[in-house]
């Protein structure tokens, strides 16, 4: 554990964002975890704290003026298993994408949706990471989380953790009181696979698969995202900036009349799942570019980083979207990104 001051925080976010963190510590084991937080008290306790994992879901538009806390433990070990399921313990500084691929390669089902999602195995629980009809929720069997007040390690069960779109208590209640140090994935040895979506369908027909499989279904989740998304290490961004928001049936009936095209999905009797996407396109967004910043020409809920924006003209423009899609469609976007 080595404590370094005024680092530049470029190489640590997706979007390339060029700010300075006034302390920065990375941490690779659970033991220097607890001797930082026993310090923190101690010699930091008036210092703001961000943990950071992959960086994939924020946006600085500023320097940070306090400690930046960069967690790199690592692992991944069977913890149990029987004929139907495997029991996957990972730990947070674990790269998402390596993780998905390390199962799918293991024949172990349940998170072959979630290929090429950016990040690390930490955030995935904060987030509820979710694409193409699966969400992490649905395979997270417990975590382990660490308090920054007392040092103490917790255990929390799924249903513990409050789970919602692109939510959880982490990001509500417990925010900033815990560290994610490992998360349990129960994960299916005899699949069930999630292709409801016409995209994958085709994906899959395309690649002239009859009978679909682990590997087949990562494969194409994989070559839909390259297609429709740009490459973090190539063009700065954090996927998809915006979440889908939920309105009532009774709106959504509204909205079609006044707007035909719209797409939305029924999530219940009472509340439908709007496209955001769909209404930032209509606003005329789409394949935009505002100085060193934009919207992606091929997903308009991608903002990118053209190489020089400064997080404050990739806010203003995230805002300025917000904006037009609420005086169109009377439905506000929030953004899935932590912006800093």
């Amino acid at each position: 554990m080595e404590l370094k001051k005024n680092i530049s925080l470029k190489e640590f976010n997706t979007f390339g964002i060029d700010v300075k963190a006034d302390i920065f510590i990375e941490i690779s084991s659970l033991d220097e975890m607890l001797v930082f937080l026993a310090n923190y008290k101690k010699d930091f306790y008036n210092l703001p704290l961000l943990i950071l994992g992959g960086g994939s879901n924020i946006l600085f538009t500023k320097n940070f003026e306090g400690i930046v806390l960069k967690i790199n433990t690592k692992g991944i070990d069977i913890i149990n298993e029987d004929n139907e399921y495997i029991f996957i313990k990972a730990y947070s500084g674990e790269v998402w994408e390596s993780f998905v691929d390390y199962c799918v390669d293991k024949a172990w089902a349940g998170i072959e949706n979630l290929a090429l999602i950016p990040g690390n195995i930490g955030s995935c629980p904060v987030q509820n990471i979710g694409a193409y009809g699966v969400e992490v929720k649905d395979v997270i069997y417990e975590l382990e989380a660490v308090n920054i007040n007392s040092g103490e390690l917790k255990v929390f069960q799924n249903k513990m953790c409050n789970f919602g779109y692109r939510n959880s208590i982490f990001k509500n209640e417990l925010k900033n009181q815990y560290i994610i140090h490992s998360v349990v994935f129960k994960l299916n040895k005899k699949p069930v696979f999630n292709i409801k979506y016409d995209a994958i369908k085709d994906e899959l027909k395309a690649m002239d698969v009859i009978t679909p499989n682990i590997k087949a279904i990562s494969k194409a989740i994989g070559a839909i995202r390259r297609r429709k998304l740009p490459d973090t290490h190539l063009l700065g961004n954090a996927g998809s900036f915006f979440k889908n928001p939920t309105v009532s049936s009774a709106f959504f009936e509204e909205l079609k009349v006044k707007h035909p095209n719209i797409i939305g999905y029924k999530l219940s009797e009472s509340e439908y799942k709007l496209a955001a996407a769909y209404l930032i396109e209509a606003c005329g967004w789409k394949g935009i570019r505002v100085g060193e910043c934009g919207v992606h020409d091929k997903q308009a809920l991608v903002i990118v980083n053209y190489g020089n924006a400064k997080g404050k003209d990739i806010a203003d423009l995230a805002w300025k979207i917000k904006d037009s899609v609420y005086k169109k469609f009377n439905v506000n976007i929030e953004p899935e990104v932590n912006v800093l």
